[in-house]
């Protein structure tokens, strides 16, 4: 049951879902669960495994549905005693006959970013370089072969060499949320248009936010005049200001990068403020 349990939940975070797991760590008396049982939730708050069924587990599910709720990554430990009688420190009663006590440990995993370059040109092997030394996925599509070889991109967990239209056939607001972020990179500019038209109108079909969780973060290389054409199209295309102005162009934080190597440092240096939920504006704790 334990190797069930932590395969799916390395299962769950490689398609970039939070997992909670609950672990059973200490024992007295009888209880329903030993030592090292173990439960575990995803985001859809599906759940497998078990840390001991009835009243316990129920306690134990409920406080997994909250913490899967929070954005940063936490831990805590809770003891039950499993009588309504219970006493001693810091435990909480249930109403149960069983009589022992259960110490069972709590903790929120994040997943790391799972980046989709979208055109594997030079920018995207730059950035393809430094997201495995961040421990973070990477995966690459390109309508040209020679740009999604294992080559130039060895440590991508997919390859896709299709055209646009195809690449989307088989996806859905499900199965594009392994991805936490789909950067558009590619050489040609109708291209990246029309990967961000899917993208939007998948997006709006569920009204889904482009928050990394729900739906991949979206953004795209380029200029204000780019972006300016890209928009209009769109909205002539039905989809809608708001949408769109969740979409990121030019990408990168602004720290006057000018080659492939020193956007790749300014992509990943956005996505981590991203992940991590900083605001890359407020005063860093030294200035205070």
């Amino acid at each position: 049951m334990t190797a069930r349990v932590l395969a799916w939940v390395l299962e769950q975070l490689q398609n970039n879902s939070p997992v909670v797991l609950a672990s059973v760590v200490g024992t007295k008396g009888s209880v329903p669960g030993k030592t090292g049982a173990r439960l575990a939730m995803n985001r859809h708050q599906d759940w497998v495994g078990t840390v001991g069924g009835a009243g316990l587990e129920h306690r134990i599910l409920n406080r997994c549905k909250e913490l899967i709720q929070d954005r940063k990554a936490t831990s805590e430990v809770h003891t039950f005693g499993l009588n309504k009688g219970a006493k001693g420190y810091e435990v909480q009663a249930l109403d149960s006959l069983c009589g022992g006590q259960v110490t069972i440990s709590l903790e929120l995993m994040l997943p790391m970013p799972h980046v989709l370059l979208m055109g594997g040109g030079h920018c995207s092997e730059a950035i393809s370089v430094l997201l495995p030394k961040k421990g973070w996925n990477y995966s690459v599509q390109d309508t040209r072969e020679a740009f999604t070889t294992a080559e130039l991109y060895p440590h991508a967990v997919e390859r896709h060499h299709s055209t646009v239209d195809s690449f989307f056939e088989n996806e859905t607001t499900q199965t594009l949320t392994r991805f936490s972020d789909v950067l558009l990179l590619g050489h040609d500019y109708s291209e990246d248009l029309e990967r961000l038209k899917h993208l939007l109108k998948i997006a709006e079909s569920e009204d889904l936010v482009l928050d990394g969780k729900s739906f991949p973060r979206i953004g795209a290389i380029g200029s204000r005049s780019k972006w300016k054409s890209f928009t209009e199209s769109c909205i002539t295309s039905g989809i809608q200001n708001a949408t769109l102005e969740s979409v990121r162009c030019p990408i990168g934080l602004n720290i006057g990068a000018e080659s492939p190597e020193e956007i790749a440092i300014a992509v990943i240096a956005e996505i981590l403020s991203m992940h991590k939920d900083v605001d890359v504006h407020a005063p860093n704790w030294r200035d205070q």
